[in-house]
Formats: structure tokens, C-alpha cells, sequence
């Protein structure tokens, strides 16, 4: 029987949050969101009502806010970061202040005050390039950037910080990709869809890329899978979670049938560019299969059969210039600090 009863949700207004929060409310978990919402105070109008949810407009680098909220907390899902290469290297001070160092405070409280479980969303950009076929959990990370480096030493800290009654669980997901109500167009999928349907036209750089992909439905659903499952099975444990490793172009591709045959267009171009960037990622996803019997169940084609639906549907207005849809040119406008 499952005795975790409340879950703090830190970055809950962002992309994944978004989707996750609701799941987690009609899983009859009580619900606490820490988020700036600096892409909008709207994202979780689906649930605001719901009894069970308290959002919060904080800062997690705000240690007397952590004290005052995290006490009766049963279970952290720590998603907030500055969360991708772009924006991060805008300010790589403050970049570090919110991923790195306030994420060594969250653990240290939620110990203190008597957390039980910590999930954390790490990255499958923590491996770096690798040659093998398939990217296990056992293979030494490389990580290429500032984010990706301080998302590993994260995880270096959270495994060193166990303690007894403190369950932790370090999750590296691929890309995710889909509609969520707080949509982001700066991701592979979602951006050659967007594309697609706003402009008639998908640029590929290079195309034998590979990128790891993982629907948003599927990965917010693994969140509050980790809830359930039972300590021992996850305890120290950290697992990629993923579903489809594609060629950028094979992604091109889907995206071009899904949207042709969606919006009844006559054709769709593709224009295949030269790069310098030819970085490929990939992991595997068996162990997480193995161990805990998940599996992702929705691929890319479904990822961008659901955005089509929600351009089609009026939900992602102004998509090509509304910087809310775009990380790293929101971080350009608030000027956080």
C-alpha cells in the first residue's frame, strides 16, 4: 500500500510539470507547486480549483520558503532548472544558483524536515556522444556543457545524500516531446512540427543525427509511476527513460506525413542543410523495462498528431513569435536574477 500522500512539485508550471500536476491531483495526491511562472500564471487553470493543489510563486533558491513548505511533504519531484544549453549559457552564474546549488539545499531540507522520496529529472545529455549502439545507465558520463555537467554532479550529490527513510531516484529522460499547456517550440519534434505547420517548410541540419525522444504523456506518467513503486526497487537506482532514438531526418519525415495528411496539405518541403553540429544521442531503455516493467507506450508520430491537434484547435496562438513558447528567448526578456 502506497503511504506517500503528498508530493512538492518543484517547477510544476513548466512544460512537463504542467501535465504532470494534474495526473498526480487525480491520483488523489495533495499537491504543492514551486515555480516562478515566469511563462505564465495560466498553465494550471485546468486544476486551480482543486482543493488538494496549493501552487506557490517562489524561488527554490529561497531556503526560508523550502523551510516553510517542505515540512509534511512526503515526496519532492524536482523539476526546475534552467533547462536548456541556450539559455543556460546566457547567465552561467545564475544558471548554476538555480541548478546546481539551490538543488544541494532542496536535498539537505527535504532530509532535514523528513521527506521520504526524491525524484530527479536528470538528462540523457549527461552521456555526451557515445559510439555504442546502446546507451546504458553503466557507462561513464561525458558531458559536453555547463547544463549537462552540473545535471550529472546533481546526481552525484542526491546518491551521496542517502540516508535511511530518504528514497531517491535519479531519472535520465531522453527529449520530450508533445503538446502540454505550457508548450516549448524549442525542441526537436516540436520545433519541425511547428515549423511544418506555420511556415510550409521543415530545414533539417544534417539529418543522420540521432535524438532520443520520449512522449510527455509517457514521461509524466513514469512521475507518478516513481510514487508507487515500492522503495526498494528504486532506492539509489537511476534509470534513462525513452522511447524512440530517430534520425533527425526519419523525424522530418513523420513529421511531413502526420501534417500532410492532417491538414489536408498538398505537400510539404524538406530542406536538408549542411551542419557543423553533427552530435548524435541515443540511449537504451531496457533496464527501466527490466527492473520496474515500464515501457513507453506513445511514439513520435503520436507526439506530433497531438500538437497538429492543438494548432489545429487554436491552442498555441501566435506560435511562431510568442516568446513564452521559447526558452531561451523568455530568459532575454525577464532578465532573471
Amino acid at each position: 500500500m502506497n503511504k506517500l500522500k503528498s508530493v512538492l512539485v518543484t517547477g510544476g508550471a513548466g512544460y512537463v510539470g504542467s501535465v504532470l500536476v494534474p495526473k498526480l491531483l487525480k491520483s488523489g495526491y495533495k499537491v504543492k507547486v514551486i515555480d516562478l511562472y515566469i511563462y505564465g500564471n495560466d498553465v494550471l487553470d485546468s486544476v486551480r480549483d482543486n482543493p488538494n493543489l496549493k501552487q506557490i510563486k517562489g524561488d527554490i533558491r529561497d531556503n526560508a520558503l523550502l523551510e516553510k513548505e517542505l515540512p509534511g511533504v512526503d515526496a519532492v519531484i524536482h523539476l526546475a532548472c534552467i533547462s536548456n544549453d541556450p539559455s543556460y549559457e546566457l547567465n552561467p552564474e545564475l544558471s548554476k544558483s538555480i541548478n546546481y546549488d539551490a538543488f544541494v539545499s532542496l536535498v539537505d531540507i527535504s532530509i532535514k524536515v523528513g521527506v521520504k522520496r526524491f525524484i530527479y529529472a536528470s538528462s540523457s545529455s549527461v552521456y555526451g556522444i557515445k559510439a555504442e549502439d546502446n546507451v546504458t545507465e553503466d557507462l561513464p558520463l561525458e558531458p559536453l556543457t555547463d547544463y549537462s555537467k552540473y545535471k550529472a554532479l546533481c546526481e552525484e550529490v542526491l546518491l551521496q545524500k542517502r540516508v535511511t527513510g530518504f528514497t531517491v531516484l535519479v531519472l535520465r529522460p531522453a527529449t520530450v516531446c508533445g503538446y502540454s499547456p505550457r508548450l516549448r517550440l524549442d525542441l526537436s519534434v516540436n520545433i519541425l512540427t511547428n515549423h511544418a505547420v506555420n511556415k510550409g517548410k521543415i530545414t533539417v541540419f544534417g539529418g543522420e543525427q540521432k535524438r532520443p525522444n520520449i512522449h510527455i504523456e509517457d514521461m509524466t506518467d513514469l512521475y507518478v509511476k516513481t510514487l508507487e513503486y515500492p522503495a526498494e526497487a528504486i532506492d539509489g537506482k537511476t534509470f534513462n527513460a525513452g522511447y524512440d532514438n530517430m534520425k533527425m531526418k526519419d523525424i522530418a519525415a513523420t513529421v511531413k506525413k502526420v501534417v500532410v495528411r492532417d491538414l489536408g496539405m498538398r505537400d510539404l518541403v524538406i530542406d536538408f542543410t549542411a551542419t557543423d553540429d553533427n552530435r548524435s544521442y541515443h540511449v537504451s531503455s531496457q533496464k527501466i523495462s527490466k527492473e520496474l516493467g515500464f515501457a513507453a507506450k506513445r511514439s513520435v508520430e503520436d507526439a506530433v498528431k497531438d500538437l497538429v491537434r492543438a494548432f489545429k484547435s487554436g491552442l498555441v496562438p501566435d506560435a511562431m513569435a510568442d516568446r513564452r513558447y521559447y526558452n531561451i528567448k523568455t530568459m532575454q526578456a525577464i532578465k532573471l536574477k
